[in-house]
Parts: structure tokens; C-alpha cells; sequence
């Protein structure tokens, strides 16, 4: 009776809710068709502007608040046409040889007066496929550029990349940067004292103790008034641990952002303000990020503070504010055996690309002691737009079955590690599709095999049936996507470590025709970084399998994942996107929205502020290594599909190769940056070393297929924790 009584309840209960649901469908509804119709009045309104002599796309997309590549897409005679007769790129069969070597926010942004770890804390005591040898490929062929091959492919319109302009005008796109060079710092950065708080349970840890706050509705002012009535004025950050006090209101919001914002904009303690500048620091003011913001406060003209999150280091995992503590002391302890000016600053991006610094070669006569140039303007825009970074693609059915035999995860190791041991440098040259098909066919393989950033026609073999090779524009809101359909042409952008492995993929050569192309001369300016940053890395982990104390095996843990973020955030510093300019604007009494400044677009509105944010376009920034990054992101992204392993095949006696590619077609479900998911078990070698396959979920029964975003992470959480109850 009693389980009747509870259905029929149930049930009731049902009713109430879908009946709350319906409004707020219709208003979703009608929300969603005024937004519709505002996107519509917008692009045409850009259609209209861009027939104007004087319109350019970067202009127009500041002020419809869309990137340029939105605007080509609306207004294809704003971009550059694509050239044609292309000569095709020599099919590389190449040897898996080695190369031996793999044995071992603004311009001032940097010299940030942020903290290395303080005194108190110091007192407590990859060779990629890219990289092989380019002698071991034999003489390639160029052919002439084929019959136009019919396009197979989705009817919605996909976004088209910018080219360099023919001739001179592109030409003169060739240049490094005058007077700004990556040199090495002549300087220290000072210390910044750090507190942890964990703002669930009020517990606050620092160099003078532990006590329990009473943080009340843990606002700003409640934050800033618990902890400095208790630790001095010389703690200038404060990382939250636990408890995100930024999305406490985050249920009235529709945006977590919109959350963020009236969080750092709430009521101040007398005395505080918003943080305006501090000397050359030019990253003073909020950054509202929906999970990892920085708020920056100042009082008077002589304490300064920020809050942030740990999460930007590491996922705490649970841990308490001491022992997140402790994984900081001993990442400081780590770094200090190679760095012994290693400064902790605020997040591992700031903090790698000032260790990276610290590595240029500083002995006169060295060959870039003078410093790295960094590249034009124009160079750096055309990378941003064509060089992206992780693969993310789900892969649902028609392409695979509704029901899969079983679910399983592989995640590189430490992925971007193995790629950073040699990289371009200096000014590139320019490789036009007639420069190309004018050197001999060895010049070609070289070509192919050093630094390289290529604007390439593709045609996927008539018979394809695997995952695809190379990333082209998506439409709508995907930034890439990657066409698999045999016999389909596009036209796209990618590294020399793809297009090599396209050519020379186990399955079946991709024919690759080359239009543009940039080429730098090999160097190793991220090798003894990298190098050093692996070395603390496995110091860590071995500390935390081996440690007798539980919170210490812990806290090593936790910094081992803080020195995998220093290098996979500092490669990603380099690539050096347009600076974003944030603000907010009081809101008036009366609720009327203030004007905002020129060029920028709303991204939130509470019942007290506005804010909004502006794109003000490349900054002579010069540690802008955008090169860099597109090349460690190429040769990741193509060893996910094939990639020598530490093991031996012993039918070649080369090394054994693992990726998306040396399994079964049709059992790959998804990518993830560095992590595949498959149907069938992968059966690779694991040493735990970077670029090493890890198995971090299984389970070997009957799924349904992921077909959304949302069924995929449920299926991402019961692999982990199958494995995990398994043993698998």
C-alpha cells in the first residue's frame, strides 16, 4: 500500500513539474525566435556594410561582436580568393627512425610583479613522427594539379580560412616584428604570499597557521574581511580551494558568466576598490572566466590583492586548504632543482612562459642569445585564425552502429611533452604553390619535414572508410570539424606533422596539393624547458607512488598535475590570441543600460552591472611564439591517429605504433584533445611516459551509442569508475 501511496505521490509531483516547464519552454521559445531574428537583422546588415569600398572584416567583426572568419563566411569577397593550379605534395614513405635527441596577456604581462613561492613555503621542506629524419625518405614525385574532383560533404556552409595574398602584397608579409625580440629577463620576480581558502567550510591555510573563517554569504567583502582580520597585509593571493563562491547565485542566471560577474562586482569593504593598475602590470581589473576567474582588488595605494581559483593549477581532487598547500611547496621544491629563480606566479601559463624564458641561451655567441624575433603581425593573425588546438569530435551513428559490444578510454600521457623537441625559428620563408613545384623532389621532403604551416586542397581516397585525417573549417558553432567522406575535397590549413601523416597514414595516402605554405628552420627553443619540466614531472610522480606519508604521496601527486598545466597552459600562452579587454559599467538607478565603449559587446547584465568585453587586436607582445604552439598542436593531433610506441613490433623490429588509425574502422566514437574512445579495447604498451597510452575507462558490455555531448560524459564517468571497480 505504502509503495502505491508513494507512485501516486510521485506522480503528482511529475505533474507539478512539467507544469512549472511549460512556461519556460514557451519563453525559451520565444526567446530563441528573437534571437533568431536579431542574427538574421545582424548578418544582413554585415552583407550590407561589406559592399562598402572601405569595410574590412576586422572592422566589421568588432562591431558585430563576431570573429573575422564569421564575417568571410557572410561576406566572402572580404577574404582573399584561393589560388589555383597547385602543384600536389610528394606521397612520403618514410622509415620510423628516431631522431636521437628525444633521449633527452600583454607585453609586460610577464614581468607581472607576482609571487615566487615564498620564503615560508621554501623553508618547509619526445621524438614525434614529425621529427624523423628527412634523409630517410625517399625522392617524392610532384603531379600536376588534378581534374576538379566532386565535393562530397554536408550542404550547410562551412567557414573559409584566410589565405596570404598572391604576389607582393603577401610577400610582404614575411617579416619579423622590429625591436621586439623573446629575451632572456635581467630581473627576479618578486614574491607574492599566498593564503588557501576553502570557501565551503571557511577553512583558511597560510604561512602563519590554519584557523576556520566565518565567511558568511562568502561575497567579496565577506572574503576580504575574514581574511585579512586575520592573516598581514603582505598576502596578496588568495586561491579558493573549495566551494566556487562566484557561482553561489549561478541558478538565477542563464550564464555562469553572468554568475561570475555580479559576484566580482558585489559589494566592497570601505577602504576596497576595484584593482586599476599596478605599475607595468598591465592585467590589473577582473576576468570574468565562468570557472576560473581572477578578481583583483586594491586598498589605498600600497595592498593589493587577488582571488582565484586552484583549479586553474590542478583539480584538487578533495583535498583540504594544507594539503593544496603542500602540492605548491613541493611543485616550488621541484622547480627549484632547475630554475633556482623559479617564481610560482599567479597561473602555470604565466608561470611556464617565464620559466621558458629563463631557458633562452644567455652564453654570448650562442646563435639566438640575442633573442627569438617574433613574427609579423600578419603571421600571427593568419595562425591564430588556421592553427587550432585539441580534437574534440563525437562520431554517432550513421557512421558507427547504434550499439557498440563495449566503451573504452586511452588518454595520452603528458601528450604535449613529447612534441616540444624541436621547433621553427626565425623568419619563415614562403612556399607558394609554384616555389613548391619548382624545387627538386628532396627539397619538397625537406620541406615537408621542417616547421611548416601549409594551405593544402585535400581529396579523401574513393574508398575511405576510417576516421578523418585533417582539420577543415566547421560551420555554425563548430570551429573545426573533420571530413571523412571518400572522394570529398576541401581546402584548409594544417601543420607539416598532418599533411606527413595524411601522405604516409598505415591505411591509404591522402592526395595532398599544396597552394601556400610557411617554412622555419628547425631549432630547439621549447627542448631544455620541456626537458626540465618532464624531469620534475617524474620526480613527482615517483614521490607520489613511493612516499610513506599519505598527505604528502597526496600533495606530489597534485603538483605533478601543476607542472603538466605549466607546459600544456605555457604552450598555449605562446600562441598569443587578439587581447580581450574586459569592464564593467555601474548600472543607474533607473536600470538604464549605460553605453558601453566602442567596438565592445555585452557578455552580462545584472540587476546592478554591465559588463562587456572588446578585442583590441594583437599587442606587441614579445613572447608571441604563435609558431610554436600550431606546431606542438599538429604533431599532437596526428599522433592521436598514429604514433610510434616505446615498445617493439616484433614483426619489423621498429617501434610499435598506437593511435585512432591501427584500429578497426568504425570502432572510434570519440576524440578528446588527447584522449580516444573506442568501441574494441585498445592493446597498447604503457611505461608512463609522455605520449604513452593510458587505459582510464572500460567497460566490455553492451552500450547504446552517445549521440550528445551530455550522454557522452555519462559514459566518460561509468568507464572511469568500471575501471576503477574492475580492475580492468
Amino acid at each position: 500500500m505504502t509503495t502505491t501511496q508513494d507512485y501516486q505521490k510521485g506522480l503528482a509531483e511529475l505533474r507539478e513539474i512539467r507544469d512549472a516547464i511549460k512556461p519556460l519552454q514557451r519563453q525559451l521559445e520565444k526567446l530563441e525566435n528573437d534571437l533568431g531574428k536579431l542574427r538574421a537583422r545582424r548578418d544582413e546588415r554585415v552583407r550590407t556594410l561589406a559592399g562598402y569600398e572601405q569595410a574590412k572584416a576586422e572592422r566589421l567583426a568588432t562591431s558585430a561582436g563576431l570573429s573575422v572568419i564569421d564575417i568571410v563566411a557572410l561576406a566572402p569577397s572580404l577574404g582573399p580568393q584561393e589560388p589555383s593550379g597547385a602543384p600536389v605534395a610528394p606521397e612520403v614513405d618514410v622509415t620510423d627512425s628516431e631522431d636521437p635527441r628525444e633521449a633527452q596577456k600583454a607585453a609586460q604581462a610577464i614581468k607581472e610583479s607576482e609571487g615566487a613561492l615564498p620564503s615560508d613555503l621554501r623553508d618547509d621542506q619526445a621524438a614525434d613522427e614529425a621529427g624523423r629524419r628527412q634523409d630517410s625518405a625517399p625522392s617524392p614525385a610532384v603531379a600536376s594539379a588534378p581534374s576538379p574532383t566532386p565535393t562530397v560533404g554536408p550542404a550547410e556552409p562551412e567557414k573559409t580560412l584566410p589565405s596570404i595574398p598572391e604576389g607582393a602584397p603577401g610577400d610582404r608579409w614575411i617579416y619579423a616584428e622590429p625591436n621586439l625580440l623573446s629575451t632572456r629577463p635581467k630581473f627576479k620576480q618578486s614574491v607574492r604570499q599566498m593564503a588557501f581558502l576553502d570557501a565551503a567550510t571557511g577553512v583558511l591555510v597560510w604561512h602563519g597557521g590554519t584557523i576556520t573563517c566565518d565567511l558568511g554569504r562568502a561575497g567579496v567583502a565577506d572574503i576580504l574581511n575574514a581574511v585579512y582580520s586575520t592573516v598581514p597585509q603582505d598576502v596578496e593571493r588568495i586561491y579558493i580551494t573549495a566551494g566556487d563562491p562566484w557561482h553561489r547565485n549561478a541558478e538565477s542566471h542563464q550564464f555562469l558568466r553572468d554568475a561570475v560577474a555580479e559576484w566580482l562586482n558585489g559589494p566592497l569593504p570601505e577602504g576596497w576598490q576595484v584593482e586599476a593598475s599596478r605599475g607595468k602590470d598591465r592585467q590589473a581589473g577582473h576576468l570574468v572566466h565562468p570557472r576560473n576567474p581572477v578578481g583583483r582588488w586594491q586598498r589605498g595605494k600600497d595592498q593589493h590583492t587577488e582571488i582565484r581559483s586552484v583549479s586553474e593549477w590542478f583539480d584538487p581532487a578533495g583535498a583540504d586548504p594544507a594539503t593544496v598547500r603542500a602540492a605548491f611547496v613541493e611543485l616550488w621544491k621541484a622547480l627549484r632543482r632547475h630554475w633556482d629563480d623559479v617564481v610560482l606566479m599567479g597561473s602555470p601559463s604565466q608561470t611556464g612562459r617565464d620559466l621558458w624564458s629563463r631557458t633562452i641561451p644567455a652564453k654570448a655567441g650562442s646563435k639566438w642569445a640575442d633573442g627569438y624575433p617574433v613574427m609579423s603581425q600578419e603571421i600571427r593573425g593568419l595562425l591564430h585564425a588556421t592553427a587550432g588546438q585539441g580534437r574534440t569530435e563525437l562520431i554517432s551513428p550513421p557512421r558507427v552502429p547504434e550499439r557498440v559490444p563495449g566503451w573504452y578510454e586511452v588518454d595520452r600521457t603528458f601528450a604535449y611533452a613529447k612534441h616540444t623537441w624541436t621547433s621553427g625559428v626565425g623568419v619563415p620563408q614562403r612556399m607558394t604553390a609554384a616555389s613548391f613545384a619548382a624545387l627538386s623532389e628532396k627539397e619538397q621532403a625537406n620541406a615537408l619535414f621542417s616547421p611548416s604551416h601549409w594551405q593544402v586542397r585535400v581529396t579523401v581516397p574513393k574508398d575511405w572508410d576510417h576516421v578523418g585525417l585533417l582539420p577543415a573549417p566547421g560551420s555554425g558553432e563548430r570551429p573545426w570539424h573533420y571530413p571523412h567522406e571518400a572522394g570529398r575535397t576541401f581546402t584548409t590549413w594544417a601543420g607539416g606533422a598532418e599533411v606527413n601523416l595524411a601522405l604516409r597514414n598505415p591505411i591509404q595516402p591522402w592526395r595532398i596539393e599544396i597552394l601556400d605554405g610557411l617554412v622555419w628552420e628547425k631549432g630547439d627553443p621549447l627542448k631544455d624547458w620541456s626537458n626540465k619540466l618532464k624531469d620534475a614531472w617524474r620526480s613527482l610522480r615517483a614521490q607520489s607512488e613511493l612516499h610513506g606519508d599519505e598527505r604528502q604521496r597526496l600533495a606530489a601527486a597534485l603538483a605533478s598535475r601543476a607542472v603538466r598545466s605549466i607546459l600544456l597552459y605555457g604552450i598555449g600562452g605562446f600562441a598569443q590570441r587578439p587581447r580581450i579587454t574586459t569592464g564593467s559599467i555601474e548600472l543607474s538607478t533607473d536600470g538604464e543600460v549605460p553605453e558601453i565603449p566602442d567596438g565592445a559587446k555585452l557578455t552580462g547584465l545584472t540587476d546592478t552591472h554591465v559588463t562587456w568585453e572588446r578585442s583590441s587586436g594583437f599587442g606587441r607582445d614579445p613572447y608571441a611564439h604563435p609558431e610554436w604552439s600550431a606546431g606542438v598542436w599538429s604533431a599532437a593531433r596526428a599522433a592521436l591517429l598514429s604514433g610510434p610506441t616505446g615498445a617493439e613490433d616484433p614483426a619489423t623490429g621498429k617501434p610499435a605504433r598506437a593511435g585512432a588509425l591501427h584500429l578497426p574502422a568504425g570502432s572510434i566514437l570519440a576524440f578528446r584533445t588527447d584522449a580516444i574512445y573506442s568501441s574494441v579495447r585498445p592493446d597498447w604498451p604503457y611505461s608512463g611516459e609522455p605520449g604513452d597510452y593510458l587505459l582510464k575507462g572500460g567497460m566490455p558490455w553492451e552500450q547504446t551509442t552517445p549521440t550528445t555531448d551530455a550522454e557522452f560524459y555519462v559514459l566518460q564517468d561509468l568507464g572511469r569508475q568500471a575501471l576503477e571497480a574492475e580492475g580492468l
